[in-house]
Formats: C-alpha cells, sequence, structure tokens
C-alpha cells in the first residue's frame, strides 16, 4: 500500500472506532474518577485502545480472519463466535447505541420540550440512510469515512476538548465511590464497554 493509502486508512479506522462509547465513556470517566484520573484512564487506555489494536492486527495477520483463529478451538466455535461478534456491535447494541447516542447528543438539546418519538423516528430513518449510503459499495470506504467524515470528526473532537479545558473551573473533585478503591480496574472495565476490543475482531479484515 501507498503511505497515503496507510494514512487515510488509518483515519477510517479511527471513524469506526470512535463511537458512542468512546464519546460517553471517557468524560463520564474522568468527572467521576476526579483525582484518581490517572489510573482510571490508564486502565481504560488498557482495553480501549491497547486490545483493539492487539485485535485489528492478530485479524489482519490471519489467513481468513476471525473465522481462522476460532478454528484452532473448534469450527462450530468459531461460527458461533463470529456470530455472536457481528451481533453485537450490530443490532444488539452498537447499531442503536450509534443512533441513540447521536440524537440524544447531537439533535434532542436543539429541539423543544415536545418532541417525542416521531423526531426520534424521523431522525433515526435519516441516520440510517446515510449510514447505509456510506457502507453501500465498501470499496469506498476509505474514500467516505477516512477523507471526508474523520477530519470532521477529529475537528469536532478538537473543539469539544477545547470547549471543556477553558469551561473548566472547578480543581480535581474526590474520586467517586466506585473509582476510590480501585480507579485502574474501574477504568479497565470502562474501557471494555466501550465494545472496541470485540468491534476490532470485525474491523480488522480492512
Amino acid at each position: 500500500m501507498k503511505k497515503k493509502d496507510i494514512f487515510f486508512t488509518g483515519l477510517m479506522l479511527f471513524a469506526l472506532f470512535f463511537g458512542a462509547g468512546n464519546l460517553i465513556f471517557p468524560p463520564y470517566l474522568g468527572m467521576e474518577a476526579g483525582k484518581a484520573v490517572w489510573p482510571a484512564i490508564i486502565g481504560f487506555v488498557v482495553t480501549g485502545v491497547s486490545l483493539p489494536i492487539l485485535s485489528v492486527a492478530a485479524i489482519a495477520l490471519a489467513k481468513d480472519g476471525i473465522q481462522s483463529i476460532g478454528n484452532y478451538v473448534h469450527p462450530l466455535f468459531s461460527l458461533c463466535f463470529s456470530l455472536i461478534i457481528y451481533l453485537a456491535i450490530g443490532p444488539f447494541f452498537g447499531i442503536p447505541r450509534g443512533a441513540g447516542v447521536t440524537y440524544e447528543m447531537g439533535v434532542k438539546p436543539f429541539l423543544s420540550g415536545n418532541s417525542g418519538a416521531f423526531s426520534l423516528l424521523l431522525f433515526t430513518i435519516i441516520f440510517f440512510v446515510i449510514v447505509y449510503w456510506l457502507s453501500l459499495n465498501p470499496s469506498k470506504l476509505v474514500d467516505r469515512i477516512g477523507e471526508i467524515l474523520t477530519p470532521i470528526l477529529l475537528l469536532s473532537i478538537a473543539v469539544l476538548c477545547i470547549a471543556g479545558i477553558i469551561q473548566l473551573q472547578n480543581p480535581l473533585q474526590e474520586p467517586a465511590e466506585k473509582y476510590a478503591s480501585a480507579p485502574f480496574f474501574k477504568g479497565f472495565m470502562e474501557g471494555y464497554l466501550t465494545m472496541d476490543a470485540i468491534a476490532a475482531l470485525a474491523f480488522g479484515i480492512v
């Protein structure tokens, strides 16, 4: 691959991984961890960043992706494991959470108090039409996501982070109860809940 293709493939993977969980869990972790934020964020990075990278590398090196890895256990296990992963990152958890978080954080705050199920339904239809268009031609995923959506995403994240730092007034608070005793392991669990370690087993085929 050319260096340009590698670069945009990396941007595409970033956009694929940066989902609802990545938007929700880190700020919430920082708020609740307080003074214990560093061990908590290290634990988060282990399962939210390191494991997905290792998973992508493992799938990329495997001959037939996730199925060839599962075959080391048993072909039936490989089939069931692959099915569970795709259902988990798809219709069971990932897809509903992606649409729901986008609506709650990006649309609902700008609607009137009377907005209800209809606005959510309308947004969901539009959201998934766009998703369908983006994924209609897998060969153009790098162009559509890596070259177009990822720069917009990075800019949005930068604006969000800068705004948060500027408006930060209070010093770090004492950690919440669940972070007080074992912040590293709590962050470790929160990182896993982003589902990136699971999603990487599917994204690695890219």
